[in-house]
């Protein structure tokens, strides 16, 4: 698996080791000691969520207050731009993004560590993004910043539509009003 740290440090960029041939191909999407090993995270995952999306979703930017969630985000179909917020007030990189394409071509993944808000836009037709969390959801500490808050100056890309929101994410609070971890 090949790791590489985004320039917010905690925020990861993996890539599995793909076995293709004419018949199709392999990966091994996760294995408990290569992630540990490979990306110096050691974690549990305590449920896997799968989230099919039509083009123009945005989903986010989430996060929980109480039992924050790390999460280990890929798609099996279609393609997403995904995005991780530090949202840890004392961090050197509190209110700053790293965003990533993630792909059913490009196969990779994108670790999102507990203390950040964390959102994806469907570039494709459609998309089936699965995710690992550290933590049970937990609606009521759930909480949202609002995808299009100017000071996180996000750059989603156009795909010549608005964005297509969930009530809860048209609520979203800028970061300025929002709590946030410590």
């Amino acid at each position: 698996m090949k790791v590489t740290r985004t320039e917010i440090p905690d925020v990861l960029v993996l890539e599995p080791k793909v076995f293709g041939d004419a018949r199709g191909f392999f990966l091994e999407s996760f294995n408990e000691k290569v992630f540990g090993a490979a990306t110096g995270v050691v974690t549990r995952f305590v449920q896997d969520n799968h989230s099919r999306s039509a083009k123009g979703v945005l989903r986010g930017l989430h996060y929980q207050l109480e039992q924050p969630q790390g999460k280990l985000v890929r798609v099996v179909r279609g393609a997403v731009f995904d995005v991780a917020v530090d949202l840890r007030r004392s961090s050197p990189t509190f209110g700053r993004w790293v965003g990533i394409e993630l792909s059913e071509e490009n196969q990779k993944q994108f670790w999102v560590p507990a203390g950040f808000g964390h959102g994806f836009l469907v570039l494709s037709p459609s998309a089936d993004f699965l995710y690992k969390t550290t933590d049970y959801y937990a609606p009521e500490h759930e909480r949202c910043v609002a995808w299009n808050d100017p000071n996180l100056a996000i750059g989603w890309p156009d795909i010549g539509m608005a964005p297509q929101l969930s009530a809860k994410d048209r609520e979203g609070k800028l970061l300025a009003d929002a709590q946030v971890f410590d």
